[in-house]
């Protein structure tokens, strides 16, 4: 069977529009709702504990993102996990700045151990999630994903998941192979839950191609790459930045994300 292209992945998406159920951070809502409207995914927001059990068996996919935690969230992401494992629905896992508290370590550990489909986080946060000694600041990353490739790939393997690690090159792997992606612009940082969105729309790229799930996290991963490089072209600053990133992912077709992950996107980790 042939792997599908990152477009073929692209196409699926759209042509299925799969419900994305979001437990994400008070910041992130509202942003990562229009970056799944505008990639073709349908999003929801729930974390009350009184529905989100009912709500994952409905969802094509989950997204958990620790941001902003707090006990009855933490209780909702790991009733929705739960669900998801049980009902083998596709799922995301994005460890906030986990090595900043022993709770953020407590909860995700906890989470770990349902089976996230797959994890993405920054290089400080993978290196922390995989039990290494390294001391992140907040949620911005401290060490580049050159320097955490060898734990993404130690947590991947160990977890049986896809680790996708996003910085300056982000890096996909399943701990024995996985892809290199460049592209994106240097605005991008300066763009608030950008990542955060990032996590969502990979469980949405999953959720519709769910026997290729590196290569749907790979395509992902590259529709930000290649709407990041975009929107920088002619971005003032961080607010034209954002206003042109929707658009780029709005305008991205199959073909175009195809043609530049020819370019961007190298097979060796």
């Amino acid at each position: 069977m042939t792997t599908p292209t990152f477009g073929d992945s692209l196409t699926a998406l759209r042509n299925t529009a799969p419900l994305i159920h979001c437990i994400t951070n008070y910041v992130a809502m509202n942003s990562t709702a229009n970056l799944l409207l505008v990639t073709g995914a349908s999003p929801a927001m729930l974390h009350a504990t009184q529905e989100v059990s009912e709500f994952t068996a409905l969802a094509d996919a989950l997204s958990v993102n620790i941001g902003t935690l707090s006990s009855p969230w933490a209780e909702a992401m790991l009733l929705a996990a739960r669900t998801a494992h049980e009902h083998d629905t596709p799922w995301v896992l994005d460890p906030v700045a986990v090595g900043a508290t022993r709770y953020r370590q407590t909860v995700c550990a906890d989470l770990l151990a349902l089976k996230p489909s797959v994890i993405r986080g920054n290089a400080s946060e993978i290196l922390a999630l995989n039990g290494l000694a390294h001391q992140g600041k907040g949620v911005d990353a401290t060490a580049s994903t050159d320097d955490a490739i060898t734990a993404a790939m130690a947590l991947a393997e160990r977890q049986q998941c896809i680790v996708a690690m996003t910085g300056e090159r982000d890096r996909v792997t399943n701990g024995k192979a996985g892809f290199t992606i460049n592209g994106g612009h240097s605005l991008m940082p300066r763009v608030t839950t950008l990542g955060c969105g990032l996590s969502a729309l990979v469980a949405a790229f999953v959720a519709a191609n769910p026997d290729e799930p590196m290569n749907a996290s790979s395509a992902a991963v590259a529709c930000f790459a290649a709407a990041g490089k975009r929107a920088g072209e002619n971005a003032q600053g961080p607010g034209s930045f954002y206003v042109a990133f929707l658009d780029a992912l709005y305008q991205l077709t199959p073909d175009e994300l195809s043609h530049f992950a020819q370019r961007e996107v190298s097979d060796a980790l």
